[in-house]
């Protein structure tokens, strides 16, 4: 399949509230990223990495869903859970033993498909884990430049 868009600008900003609360925009859309209240903020909205794994959730549904199409596959809907696990001692500034990030996330996707076989499902779910952007972006190296 050839692509006629080689590259999209994605772009976000943003202007903190409190210390621990920003208004972020990008495109046409507006959200409250803060901390719960036990990590001092005011819990008027996710925290930055529930952020992450939301848009992990949002970009495996759209993702598995453009694989299903093409490959001709019926998908209904799906569920999907994520967890991950990380410890707060480098963001909190107690400890620099460990990343900052998730030491593990867990993604279950329970897909609802049409007449599809075991083995259709797990090399869709493949092929929708390799082509999904945000998984990309937590798998791999990316680049930031920080300025």
């Amino acid at each position: 399949m050839e692509c006629e868009i080689k590259e999209i600008k994605v772009t976000a900003q943003g202007e903190s509230e409190t210390p621990m609360r920003m208004r972020v925009r990008s495109g046409k859309f507006e959200m409250i990223i803060d901390e719960p209240e036990n990590m001092g903020g005011t819990n008027m909205g996710p925290s930055p990495i529930q952020v992450l794994l939301m848009s992990l959730a949002g970009c495996i549904n759209i993702t598995g869903h453009q694989v299903a199409k093409q490959r001709g596959m019926k998908l209904r809907g799906m569920k999907i859970k994520i967890d991950g696990n990380m410890n707060p001692c480098t963001f909190i500034g107690c400890s620099y033993e460990e990343r900052a990030g998730f030491q593990t996330i867990n993604l279950k996707v329970e897909p609802n498909f049409e007449n599809a076989t075991k083995e259709e499902i797990d090399s869709w779910l493949k092929e929708t884990e390799e082509r999904c952007p945000v998984t990309d972006n937590i798998k791999n190296m990316t680049k930031v430049n920080l300025g």
